[in-house]
């Protein structure tokens, strides 16, 4: 029996150059995020001059992916039993778009009108996450099925390190493709994330074929899986699996509702006051804790199981909030939110493989869209519904300073991810999950 990348804990191993080329995918597709996304809000304020209007781009990206996930591509998922064919088609398409949302833009921006510009933008990629949302859905269940439950917390805990350390390298190379919004307004950057969605795709034709001949295998596998357990276990994991997204619909509205508060907090004078450089540092010790717990807690995960590895990860999204307003230096502030950062990615790392677990093999894409609408909350909706108008009702409403209303709202955030918390040690802390990988 073998472990690491090149398993043989499932009845047709995987080479480990398979591993290899899904780590590179991985690193390509947060660096792309990193360089795009980190400065896309201070561009799009920048054309239209409206803070809610540019807060709209997370929400309705999230809900065109939920839309595509969910009515469409995670049925074609599992009915076809398609995961690289979609990832390629995502990737694809995706390259061609942001050319063509580029160009929409750049005509618009050219004559003059700066909120049309902008809102181009939004709309065109919003559009586009509905298409892209296939390759998700593909990622999703081609990880699960390439990994089996004794070593799929570890692998995807590496996975996560890796995108991690792509999203930072992301981030510094932005900094200076940005330029004050050159970078967009002549297309540098888009071009540079075309080119890497390309190359992503490449990666993961090269390997389709490789994956081809233990996914026939596998087909057979699941029909089988599908008729020796179809019953009980199904529907006992399928029942389980409804409370653990409840669970995680609780956690993330109640930690990600205070993700733009917090920037705001850091700025204000009653607080720290940070300059811009001081703000990265805060900023980039989020991913550095982040990066760290991925691998760590993946394996952890395995070794001592799924619900006490979350647990670690809920008393640190639980406590960090409550630190907030302790920290009277950086380096403080950046260690408190470097330990916010953590609590996301063990959330992330074990609450995936859980899922994992819990799925069975012929509803993975459905059930696993399911598991990336509810992480995609913490794109802007949670904001949006929870966090901002709490903040905004205590200053407009009952006249409270700014720097109060951020501090109640990070106490509140605290008690949705504890109310999250009990429900998960309700339902959770002695459940053994019976897989069928």
């Amino acid at each position: 029996m073998e472990n690491g990348f090149g398993t043989r804990d499932s009845q047709v191993a995987y080479p480990r150059n398979v591993f290899f080329n899904l780590s590179v995918f991985q690193f390509l597709t947060f660096l792309r995020r990193g360089v795009f996304y980190s400065f896309m809000i201070n561009y799009l304020y920048m054309l239209m001059q409206t803070a809610t209007s540019t807060a709209s781009l997370g929400t309705l990206n999230m809900i065109a992916s939920a839309l595509g996930q969910n009515l469409l591509w995670g049925r074609i998922s599992d009915r076809y039993k398609l995961r690289t064919k979609l990832i390629v088609m995502g990737e694809t398409i995706a390259g061609f778009a942001y050319i063509i949302v580029f160009l929409i833009h750049k005509s618009l921006n050219d004559a003059g009108n700066g909120f049309a510009a902008g809102l181009s933008i939004i709309i065109g990629l919003s559009i586009l996450e509905f298409f892209w949302s296939m390759s998700d859905v593909g990622w999703a269940a081609l990880l699960t099925d390439v990994t089996t439950p004794k070593i799929r917390g570890r692998i995807v805990g590496a996975l996560n390190f890796i995108a991690s350390l792509g999203r930072m390298i992301g981030i510094i190379f932005a900094g200076f493709l940005y330029a004050n919004g050159e970078g967009f307004k002549n297309g540098t950057i888009f071009y540079i994330v075309t080119m890497l969605l390309f190359i992503g795709s490449a990666i993961m034709t090269l390997i389709a074929r490789r994956i081809k001949a233990r996914s026939d295998a596998q087909k057979q596998s699941i029909r089988r899986e599908a008729g020796q357990r179809e019953g009980k276990t199904t529907e006992e994991n399928e029942k389980t699996y409804r409370w653990f997204l409840t669970f995680l619909i609780i956690v993330v509205l109640g930690a990600a509702s205070i993700n733009q508060i917090f920037l705001l907090f850091i700025k204000l004078r009653e607080g720290l006051n940070v300059s811009d450089s001081e703000m990265s540092l805060i900023l980039s010790a989020w991913t550095i804790g982040g990066m760290l717990t991925s691998i760590s807690s993946g394996r952890l995960a395995d070794k001592i199981g799924r619900s006490k590895t979350i647990f670690s990860g809920l008393i640190l999204a639980l406590v960090s909030p409550l630190l907030y307003s302790s920290a009277q230096t950086v380096p403080s502030m950046a260690l408190i939110y470097g330990l916010n950062g953590s609590s996301f990615w063990i959330i992330q790392t074990v609450g995936f493989a859980f899922a994992g677990d819990m799925v069975p093999g012929h509803k993975r894409g459905r059930l696993l869209s399911r598991y990336n609408t509810v992480m995609a909350l913490s794109w802007g909706p949670a904001g949006i519904l929870i966090g901002g108008p709490l903040v905004d009702i205590q200053i407009n409403g009952f006249q409270m300073p700014t720097y109060k209303a951020c501090v109640n709202a990070f106490y509140t955030s605290s008690i949705i991810v504890t109310l999250g918390t009990m429900l998960f040690a309700m339902k959770f802390a002695k459940i053994k999950v019976k897989s069928d990988v």
